[in-house]
């Protein structure tokens, strides 16, 4: 199984809303939603190179 690692973060209640709200409609936890927009973001800048690391969320 692949290392994973936790990232904390606080977010506006109107944020968290969205966010919940988002990823009920695409069918995906919040933590799988927030994950994939993040990967998204670092391979479309340049941060972040190869397939997308497979996380295991709890």
């Amino acid at each position: 199984m692949a290392k994973t690692a936790a990232i904390s973060v606080r977010v506006p209640d109107d944020v968290k809303a969205a966010v919940e709200k988002a990823a009920e409609a695409d069918s995906r936890s919040v933590a799988s939603l927030v994950e994939k927009i993040l990967v998204d973001y670092l391979k479309k800048n340049g941060y972040l190179k190869g397939p997308k690391p497979r996380a295991t969320v709890l």
